[in-house]
């Protein structure tokens, strides 16, 4: 038996250690109950903190539903300005005109105000997910170290601007006919044709001719485009912690240098044929611009293949989903698409050359304008504020995450006549800027803006004015199933997507089976 006195001490210690552990609780409990109360003090709506159970859960939505459809999700549920947290970080979701403060530049709204100030040329994403698809400090997408985005920013708007929107014209006319010459290839037993497919192969093939102009293996870069895509929405705001997960990870940082790999080819294949070049173009093209940079070391290797990457890649998974929605709305709206094709053969005028006046078709930019506004496929944009701000009369602190929801507030506003309804009577009248911002504005606006008007009326004329589309039976702008992470996307089944191609000369039917 031990001594009564190692009994004693004993039970005394086992005493002494209960109450400083139960004081240690205590002290936690407080600490948490005064950190629940700090950030519940917010001056913006949206869930409670709860001890930290709050962020897990908004951020938890974020990663299994698409950041896209968490915002619509907090929007309506919470109102047009939300407080939740990404990964731990404060963000705040907009979608509505809020009037910024008065002691601020007189801005009609906070969304405006956001895109056109310098405080907020910043995005913010997972470190490891920017860098697994090479684009944390690199290209122009989100880059947010700010002394290289600029200096890439100005390559990518000598590209996309200025005497090149009159090439690019000429060539969307020629790739999109060439592609539809070759219809016949792609073209199934049932007489149906992949139409997102093609309208992919006609923009890269587009986009490679104005920017990189190699030999390319189209079929197979498209398809490692899209897992690229694939890749970036799903490791985007990814924690760090999913990195360390091969099984999980694995397969997207695989598909993120895959593409990698190709672009890094295709530019060494560049290098020789400059290299060996008598002479080059007056008019030099955006990879050629991008490696002369480098060898005058004011690029690295790294920039200028992510650059090249992002030019690529820009169209495939945006433009091109941009135009297989307006096929489909065009169809649940014939009279829409026969004021259009009306209008295309006013503006060609008779014209054997097929020559057309772009700059009179209204009702087909009216279209355009409103299918951006109606179903955008990149309906949000992400920032990062870079300074203390104030808005509204509530404080935004620097390093405090925005995500502006564009799509709903197009929806939402009052000065369209039809804000819900797919009409182009929303665009009978000029729209001020600040209540439509398909392309964002102020200096982080997208830097392709306008060379992705031309390109969209230039494949739509050259397609319409040979052809009207007629969806599979069952599938429609209503039924297709979609996808809204870092845009929204059909998903893509076995020839979920399909349309017959019907020549103009030939009766029209309703969709086919």
């Amino acid at each position: 038996m031990l001594p009564l006195e190692m009994l004693t001490n004993g039970t005394v210690m086992a005493e002494a250690v209960s109450k400083v552990v139960s004081l240690m609780l205590l002290l936690l409990l407080l600490f948490l109950l005064s950190v629940w109360m700090r950030n519940n003090k917010s001056q913006i709506p949206g869930p409670p903190f709860l001890a930290g159970v709050g962020p897990l859960l908004t951020y938890s939505r974020f990663i299994w539903t698409g950041i896209g459809t968490a915002c619509n999700y907090f929007n309506n549920k919470y109102g047009s300005i939300v407080r939740v947290w990404i990964n731990g970080e404060e963000t705040i979701i907009i979608s509505k005109q809020v009037h910024p403060s008065r002691k601020q530049l007189r801005l009609s709204s906070a969304v405006y105000h956001i895109l056109r100030s310098d405080l907020y040329t910043a995005r913010f994403g997972s470190k490891r997910g920017l860098e697994c698809i090479g684009m944390e400090g690199n290209g122009i997408i989100f880059n947010s170290h700010m002394p290289i985005w600029k200096k890439v920013r100005a390559y990518f708007m000598k590209a996309l601007t200025g005497p090149s929107l009159q090439t690019t014209i000429a060539t969307c006319v020629s790739s999109t006919k060439k592609h539809l010459d070759n219809l016949q290839e792609v073209t199934d037993s049932s007489g149906h044709v992949d139409a997102l497919n093609l309208l992919r192969a006609i923009v890269v093939d587009v986009s490679n001719r104005l920017f990189l102009r190699v030999p390319l293996n189209e079929k197979e870069l498209l398809l490692k485009i899209q897992k690229y895509f694939e890749a970036w929405q799903t490791v985007l705001i990814k924690p760090d912690i999913f990195f360390k997960i091969g099984f999980l990870s694995g397969k997207y940082i695989k598909a993120a240098r895959e593409l990698q790999d190709s672009m890094e080819s295709a530019l060494q294949l560049k290098r020789k044929m400059i290299s060996e070049a008598d002479k080059l173009d007056a008019d030099l093209d955006f990879a050629t611009e991008l490696i002369f940079a480098q060898n005058r070391g004011d690029l690295s290797a790294d920039n200028v293949r992510q650059c090249v990457l992002e030019m690529v890649i820009a169209a495939p998974d945006t433009l091109s989903v941009s135009l297989f929605f307006m096929l489909m709305l065009l169809k649940l709206n014939p009279d829409v698409e026969e004021r259009i094709v009306e209008e295309m053969k006013g503006a060609m005028g008779g014209s054997e050359d097929g020559h057309v006046d772009y700059s009179t078709l209204k009702v087909l930019e009216h279209f355009i304008n409103e299918c951006l506004r109606f179903h955008p496929v990149v309906d949000f944009t992400m920032r990062k504020a870079l300074e203390d701000d104030n808005i509204g009369g509530i404080d935004i602190k620097k390093g405090t995450n925005i995500i502006l929801n564009i799509g709903l507030m197009h929806k939402t506003h009052d000065f369209f006549p039809k804000p819900k309804d797919f009409n182009l009577v929303n665009f009978d009248k000029n729209v001020p800027k600040r209540y439509y911002q398909p392309f964002g504005s102020g200096p982080r606006s997208c830097v392709g803006k306008h060379v992705a008007m031309v390109m969209m009326k230039a494949i739509l004329v050259t397609l319409l004015s040979s052809y009207t589309v007629c969806p599979r039976r069952g599938c429609s702008f209503s039924t297709i199933k979609q996808t809204n992470n870092l845009s929204q996307h059909p998903v893509e089944e076995e020839r979920s997507l399909a349309m017959r191609f019907i020549p103009r000369t030939t009766p029209q039917p309703h969709a086919q089976p």
